[in-house]
């Protein structure tokens, strides 16, 4: 499928009808596909893959999040999961959006992991680090960091993406994170630059608290309208868990679409990083 066919079947309809149907149980287990160069006319090597696509899933729902690793798995895709370090929410993050909703363990966590999803920090207990000061903000990024050393099979800070609680981030915390992690995702633009060794800002788009995915659909839109990026979308949960949440049958149908595509490669954030910032 083209970029000229996407749009024809699906396009800004992605969240209607047409996309809707039930998902069956995986049978494989979760990988990260490769692309293998093309060349140009002049000899040069060229990625086949152009349109990089993150659907970053925050929080840690244990429903949501084990059905999501299901969907991607049956799909041979890895899934990109971020989740809190405690285990549970500030109290301030405890709204109609998730007050009913288990939270999962890094029992759960290290089970998806070992089945090829990628779970990287989105803080210790969601606080906005907009609201505290510079110093309480790195302690609680210490602390987060610190559990999942603890408890997070392998885990290894430099290796991380950090992701920003309600993608609230600070000119002085963007500063210092580099020398803590990886890399960090905030607030900003849906379509980041094509991924370059140094690279340590991500930013993303989310929308909410109503369902999320006419707002995925205009994004991915946004993306196969250009010659090549890297989108990075955040959402939460499925159904009716958390902010901003998709259907469990939109997510299936949503990357099969995507995989339909020549162009488009959907990786968690950490891998993409990994596979081509490398290069």
């Amino acid at each position: 499928m083209n970029r000229r066919t996407f749009f024809a079947h699906g396009g800004a309809a992605l969240g209607g009808c047409l996309w809707a149907s039930g998902c069956s149980t995986p049978s494989r287990r979760a990988h990260t596909p490769r692309s293998e160069p093309t060349r140009s006319p002049v000899g040069a090597a060229v990625p086949s893959k152009r349109h990089l696509v993150t659907l970053s899933f925050d929080d840690g729902f244990q429903k949501s999040f084990a059905r999501i690793a299901e969907i991607h798995e049956k799909h041979r895709l890895s899934a990109c999961l971020n989740v809190l370090a405690a285990g549970f929410p500030d109290a301030a993050y405890v709204t109609e959006y998730t007050r009913h909703s288990p939270w999962g363990d890094f029992g759960l966590w290290n089970e998806l992991q070992r089945r090829g999803h990628e779970v990287m920090p989105h803080g210790y207990r969601h606080e906005n680090l907009q609201k505290v000061s510079f110093e309480e903000g790195q302690e609680l990024v210490r602390r987060c960091l610190g559990v999942f050393a603890e408890k997070l099979d392998g885990f290894h800070a430099k290796k991380a993406v950090f992701n920003f609680p309600y993608n609230a981030s600070t000119p002085e915390l963007e500063a210092w994170l580099p020398t803590q992690v990886q890399a960090f995702r905030t607030g900003g633009a849906a379509i980041n630059p094509w991924p370059h060794r140094g690279q340590v800002r991500l930013t993303c788009r989310s929308f909410g608290p109503g369902n999320a995915e006419a707002a995925l659909d205009r994004e991915i839109d946004n993306l196969l309208a250009r010659e090549s990026g890297w989108l990075i979308f955040n959402t939460h949960g499925l159904e009716d868990e958390g902010w901003g949440p998709i259907r469990a049958t939109y997510l299936e149908r949503l990357l099969e679409r995507l995989l339909a595509v020549e162009t488009v490669e959907v990786l968690p954030a950490g891998r993409t990083l990994l596979k081509y910032a490398a290069r």
